[in-house]
Order: C-alpha cells, then sequence, then structure tokens
C-alpha cells in the first residue's frame, strides 16, 4: 500500500529530519519516494489518501505523529478498514479530466470491427467526450506498424495480433493489450463458385487459400479444419496473406480456390456471383472470438481517463450492436465509403443472420456474427496453443500468465457492468472447437494431442 505526501502542505515549514532534508523524519522520506511515479492513476490515488488524511487528522502534528508511530503503509492499511478508501479512488479516477480528448482509432473495414466504427457515425464516442478519427487502413501489418509507431492511438486488431506483439513474436516484445473483443463469430470459409461440388474438404489437395494476416484465428481456425480432415495446411494446400478488401477480386481472378475470411468478405463474394458459403466458422466453435479493440499497454497507464472512456463508447455501442433489433440501423451506418464501403444488403444479411449462401438457398441464422466484449483468458490460451502447434512461438510459454497480462478480463467486467451488461463470474471456460474439448489449464496437453502440427 502506497503512503502518501500532503498535497496541502505546500509552504509549510519543515525541519531536516530526513536524509533529504525536507521531511520531518525518515518515515516520511520513504514514504514520498515510494510515491515519486508519473502514472496518473497512482497520482489520483495519492490526492485521495490525502484527503482523506487531513479529513481524519485536520493538525498537521497529530497527523505526522501518527504516521510515525505507525508507518504509512499501516495506516492506509487501518484506514481502509473503517474508510471505503478503494471506492473512494475509483470515484476520482472515473471523475478525472480526459487526458486527449482527440484520438485516432484505426480499422480494417470489415463487420468485425463493427461497434469501434459505429461508435463515430452513432454518437457512442462523442458522449465520453472523445473527438474520435476511425481509420480506414489497408491491411494487418498497415494496422501494427502505425498503432506501434503511435500514429494510432489503439486500433481494431485480429485477436491474436496483441498476444504476438507482447510475446515479441518476430519483433522486440511490447506489452500490448485487449481491453475487449469485438466480435464473436462471423467468419466463413468461401470457396469459388467453381468449386461447387466439392464440399468434401479431402478433395482440396493443392488448393491455394486466402487468410487476413499470419496471427489470426482465421489462420488457426483454416488449418485446424484442414487438419482435423486429414490435410497438412503447410504441405497439402498453400495459404497466403491477403487484405480483406483484396479477397473477392482475388478469387474473381482466380488466383485463389477459397478463404477462410472476416465478414462481409464472404457475402460480398456472393453478392458478385464467384463464390459461395462452405461453412461458418461458427458451426466450428460457435462463439469464438475474432478481431479485438487493442492498445498499448503504455497507453491504457499513462492515459487512464481517455482510455476509459475510450473503452466504455466501444462496450455501450457492443451492447447495442448485441440487440438484433438494431442491427438494420447498424447495417446503414457502417456501410458508406469512408467506413465499410458495401451495399446496404451486403451488411444486412452479415448482421441479421439471413443470407444467400451462393448456391441457391436463403438462411437464417441469428448467430451469424454476434457481439460480446469480454476477453476471455481461455480464449488467448487457445490461441497460443496454436501459435505454439504450428511453430510460430518456440519453448515454454507461462500461458495463464500471458493471458491476464494481455486480456483484461478486469476491466471489461466493469465496463460491462456500467452499460447494463452482464460479466461471467470467472475469466477462464473449456470449450470446444469441432467436438474436441479444450482445457485452458492443460494447453500443452491438448497440443500433443493433434496428429497433424509443426512443435
Amino acid at each position: 500500500m502506497s503512503a502518501f505526501k500532503d498535497p496541502f502542505d505546500a509552504g509549510t515549514s519543515l525541519t531536516r529530519g530526513c536524509s533529504c532534508g525536507h521531511h520531518h523524519s525518515e518515515v516520511e522520506h520513504q514514504a514520498d519516494l515510494a510515491l515519486q511515479t508519473s502514472d496518473s492513476e497512482a497520482l489520483g490515488n495519492r490526492v485521495v489518501e490525502a484527503a482523506v488524511m487531513r479529513a481524519m487528522f485536520p493538525h498537521d502534528a497529530e497527523r505526522r505523529r501518527f504516521l510515525n508511530a505507525v508507518g504509512a503503509s499501516t495506516a492506509m492499511a487501518a484506514i481502509s478498514s473503517l474508510f471505503p478508501l478503494g471506492m473512494a479512488k475509483e470515484v476520482f479516477a472515473q471523475s478525472g479530466p480526459l487526458e486527449k480528448s482527440s484520438i485516432k482509432v484505426g480499422f480494417i473495414p470489415i463487420t468485425c470491427a463493427t461497434p469501434i466504427i459505429m461508435s463515430q457515425p452513432m454518437g457512442f464516442y462523442g458522449r465520453q467526450g472523445l473527438n474520435v478519427d476511425v481509420v480506414k487502413t489497408a491491411g494487418w501489418a498497415v494496422i501494427r506498424d502505425k498503432t506501434l509507431n503511435k500514429e494510432y492511438d489503439a486500433a481494431h486488431m485480429l485477436s491474436p495480433m496483441p498476444i504476438a506483439i507482447s510475446l515479441g513474436v518476430g519483433s522486440s516484445p511490447i506489452p500490448y493489450t485487449v481491453p475487449a473483443i469485438e466480435n464473436i463469430n462471423g467468419q466463413a470459409i468461401t470457396l469459388s463458385i467453381k468449386h461447387k461440388d466439392k464440399r468434401d474438404p479431402k478433395s482440396w489437395k493443392g488448393f491455394k487459400f486466402a487468410v487476413p494476416f499470419d496471427y489470426s484465428m482465421h489462420n488457426y481456425l483454416l488449418r485446424y479444419y484442414l487438419a482435423e480432415h486429414g490435410l497438412d495446411p503447410d504441405k497439402d494446400v498453400q495459404i497466403r496473406s491477403v487484405p480483406p478488401p483484396e479477397m473477392v477480386a482475388n478469387l474473381r481472378a482466380d488466383n485463389i480456390d477459397g478463404f477462410l475470411a472476416p465478414d462481409p468478405v464472404n457475402q460480398r463474394a456472393v453478392y458478385d456471383g464467384v463464390g459461395f458459403i462452405h461453412t461458418l466458422t461458427k458451426d466450428l466453435w460457435p462463439g469464438h472470438p475474432c478481431c479485438a479493440f487493442a492498445a498499448s499497454k503504455e497507453f491504457v497507464t499513462k492515459m487512464p481517463n481517455t482510455y476509459r472512456a475510450l473503452l466504455k463508447a466501444i462496450m455501450e455501442a457492443t451492447a447495442f450492436a448485441a440487440k438484433p433489433e438494431n442491427r438494420k440501423q447498424i447495417a446503414e451506418a457502417i456501410a458508406p465509403a469512408n467506413y465499410l464501403n458495401q451495399p446496404v444488403t451486403v451488411i444486412e444479411q452479415v448482421l441479421t443472420g439471413t443470407y444467400a449462401d451462393g448456391l441457391g438457398n436463403v438462411k437464417k441464422d441469428a448467430n451469424r456474427i454476434d457481439f460480446d466484449p469480454f476477453p476471455w483468458h481461455s480464449f488467448a490460451i487457445w490461441i497460443m496453443s496454436q501459435m505454439k502447434r504450428w511453430g510460430q512461438i518456440k519453448g515454454d510459454v507461462d500461458y495463464a500468465k500471458v493471458a491476464r497480462e494481455v486480456f483484461l478480463a478486469t476491466d471489461a467486467a466493469k465496463l460491462m457492468k456500467e452499460v447494463g451488461m452482464k460479466p461471467p463470474a470467472t475469466a477462464s471456460k473449456k470449450f470446444s472447437v469441432m467436438g474436441k474439448e479444450f482445457d485452458p489449464a492443460k494447453p500443452d496437453a491438448y497440443i500433443d494431442s493433434f496428429a497433424i502440427k509443426r512443435t
């Protein structure tokens, strides 16, 4: 527990009772050293602690006697047992001014970014006092680089990307966070219309597939699906990274045979008559994560009020998007050229779940895409298990530690409550992918159970 230096004591005559000569005693000197931090949350905590101490001990002399007698940490512990200090700090933090009100958030034009995008035209950012420039970006590598270079304050990222950045996969490690999952489900395997009679994956040997990025749920789910059907994704097919906006053009040009992609890419392939939806990824893993709202640890800690306002806006948008009756309104808001640049009917088919599959059928699936922001630690652990399975990370991994540090479940739970959503009571759970149970407490055993892997 940190001690405090009373900010109201400026100008008080002090005796030289410590090693630096600016405190009444060495106890106060050490207490003040503990507070020398640039962290804005810590500064707010000090103000609250000082105010409480002044209220309980109005006279400087008795306050100092109390501190010298019991020590700073013991003093605050005793006060905390009588006064709701934690609540006071939280209230103070929530009422603090925004460190930065005009910010940039990068996004890729796909429906996975719905809460991030819709918060601008539908006013969710503005209600939090934020002026947010949502910047359409060409691809995931550009999103990553612009965020790392601080051209963007935060970004729409694939949920595995902040894990890869934090682990230093392919570069020096930089602490990154996922305070919220942007969407669950919302992806599909789409094949060229010329393959409409090749529905058995065993017939796909030699196919060329596209995924949005190496560190993506799309890559891991496609590899998982192929391997479960006996195909080695590194030997029996080709998998290449293609930015989502370029996927349909590549399918039309016959450069690829199919893709596992985010929407609206799959539905646009159907709309253009060049592809058909083979399967929704929700049928492989119901409720799987895809994209995320991501920010550097530096942004989270150095701009806590701005971070909280931004996250709350996105949480409010997510709560709104989670209601099916709002989906058509959202489709109209995010379809324009500066956002998704798609026909409204394409976006509506994705968001409402009533869609043409490209084979002459109209299907209805209300869960084709959904919006649940909670960043389950077990999601992060599954992602790392696949990163290790396919050789992207080597050696021992402290799965639980990385999951806690990157997927900020506690922050998400607090904001979910504030916007009327019900967070889960725990941050971890078991789930099944293609009928195979995943236990987040045993990720290495899970990896070892696969016949096709790179480890």
